[in-house]
């Protein structure tokens, strides 16, 4: 029997037919549920300006679903920090910590960072050769995917454009991590000397995560100070092994981990049957189609509605990593394939996001696998 824990991360989807309340609705019953079924944490994403996904403020949810279950550890996946201030989300956090000591997880990314930098790159050369799809020890690993297109799409510089104030720069990602953690510490001072302590949030016993997607700075930054890390196969699986291996080799013990602590994401949809299931995720496609063409996650299509969309094969190469790297089918099956993402990353833990058009088959595929995970 796996002796390592399941977590959700979830993503407030809006189903198409539905509105915001139902998936905000949704994100607080599904908590209840997959604590029920002996999940570990549950993390809210941080996504704006998407149709589809409802999870735009963190720490709100964070703060509902906190109140509406009694063990799960809740938290950020991941707060977006390169348009907030680290006062802001350490008194935020510090808020939520002080209500619910001992449960809630700050996870940080540098998706801000990430905009203002690929804004400035040079553009990548075009005579690269192309990168493989491979198989290490079973786990499906494919080549990685170029973002070009939607870093120059319109929304994604709209986005930019509200989510910071006018001529806004973000800081160096690991200043504002430092900042976070000597605003927790209780031992900020500025270039001055001056001293600054958050209220709420110094000392309190917030669990601080970094989350990445490949062996860059987020990986090597979590392994320098010793904090846990969670690399994201189910966003960037071409990526996930780099991610696993940069954090390990850059690991230095702390007074928070003694040892490395990966996390490593998977998207995941079981129901009763294989084809029970692929019938369920056949909207995943069209949906990350919507997201990387730039126009943003539309609602999630039922089923025959993704199946009456037009899909090219220029669709089916724009999602082909997501897609194939999608865990999909009956508990066995599915349990099967996590069992060889787990062992392949060495990962102490395992977070799984799933979506679907109906609620009750997202809370069904977390039970159904929940169960055959333990027996």
């Amino acid at each position: 029997m796996p002796s390592m824990p399941l977590s959700v991360l979830d993503l407030s989807p809006v189903p198409a037919g539905g509105t915001v309340a139902d998936a905000l609705r949704n994100t607080v019953d599904l908590a209840r549920r997959v604590e029920q079924s002996g999940y570990h944490r549950y993390w809210l994403a941080e996504h704006h300006l998407a149709a589809g996904v409802a999870s735009s403020a963190p720490a709100v949810l964070i703060g509902q679903v906190a109140a509406a279950t009694s063990v799960l550890r809740v938290g950020s996946g991941a707060v977006q920090v390169g348009h907030r201030t680290a006062l802001s989300v350490v008194e935020e956090f510090g808020t939520l910590a002080a209500l619910h000591p001992g449960r809630i997880d700050l996870g940080l990314g540098r998706s801000g960072q990430r905009r203002v930098e690929a804004a400035r790159a040079p553009t990548a050369p075009t005579n690269t050769p192309p990168v493989e799809a491979r198989v290490v020890d079973g786990l499906l690993i494919p080549p990685p995917f170029s973002y070009a297109r939607v870093l120059a799409s319109p929304r994604f510089a709209l986005a930019d454009t509200l989510l910071h104030q006018p001529g806004a720069q973000p800081p160096a990602f690991a200043d504002q991590v430092a900042d976070v953690l000597a605003l927790l510490r209780g031992d900020y001072t500025d270039e001055n000397g001056l001293d600054a302590h958050a209220v709420p949030g110094e000392g309190t016993d917030l669990s601080v995560w970094l989350l990445g997607s490949s062996g860059g700075e987020s990986a090597q930054l979590a392994g320098a100070l010793g904090l846990p890390f969670a690399a994201n196969y189910h966003v960037s699986p071409s990526s996930v092994l780099d991610a696993a291996t940069a954090y390990r080799a850059a690991f230095r013990p702390s007074a928070v981990l003694a040892q490395p602590y990966l996390v490593v994401s998977a998207d995941v949809v079981v129901a009763d049957t294989d084809e029970t299931a692929r019938r369920l995720a056949a909207p995943y496609g069209p949906w990350v189609r919507s997201i990387r063409s730039g126009a943003g996650a539309i609602p999630f299509p039922r089923p025959d509605q993704a199946a009456a969309l037009p899909w090219t094969d220029e669709d089916r190469e724009l999602v082909a990593d997501r897609v194939d790297t999608q865990f999909v089918g009956s508990p066995g099956t599915v349990v099967e394939r996590l069992r060889v993402l787990r062992d392949v990353t060495a990962a102490d833990e395992l977070l799984i996001t799933t979506i679907t058009h109906a609620h009750d088959d997202r809370v069904n595929s977390y039970e159904l696998l929940a169960k055959e995970w333990r027996d």
